[in-house]
């Protein structure tokens, strides 16, 4: 990535009762590390389209556009080593059951409370409280 390039990325918070759904990332950055599912935006993509893509690759769940909210953006000119990256944020509540299963670029995936939550990649932590703040 180029100096002057800024990227767009998405994340995805999956509640369910007072867990979220957490993926361990398979890349640096934060190599082995717990995050929200997410990832880069493609070329001729939207950005709902690109979060609900990213959630079933690394997830294996498959969500509708309807049920994700629109949490923020979150534009911390630090908040990726790797570069500048934007990333616009959804979240949705889920009763039930979700299968999951790590796919794509993530070891693991699972559901953690929100209580009791292990050190997160990237400002992840900080897009989790504001959708809790909902």
């Amino acid at each position: 990535m180029r100096e002057k390039d800024i990227s767009v990325a998405v994340d995805v918070v999956i509640q369910r009762e007072e867990e979220v759904l957490l993926i361990k990332r398979k890349n640096a950055p934060f190599l082995g590390q717990w995050a929200l599912p997410g990832g880069f935006i493609e070329k001729d993509e939207e950005v709902l389209t690109a979060a609900l893509r990213e959630l079933r690759e690394e997830t294996n769940a498959t969500l509708t556009e309807d049920t994700l909210e629109f949490i923020g953006y979150f534009d911390a000119p630090d908040r990726d080593p790797r570069g500048r990256i934007i990333t616009f944020a959804f979240g949705t509540q889920v009763n039930g059951t979700i299968p999951v299963t790590p796919g794509d670029d993530a070891w693991d995936a699972r559901w953690f409370s929100i209580h009791d939550l292990p050190d997160m990649a990237f400002d992840h932590r900080t897009i989790l409280a504001q959708w809790l703040e909902y």
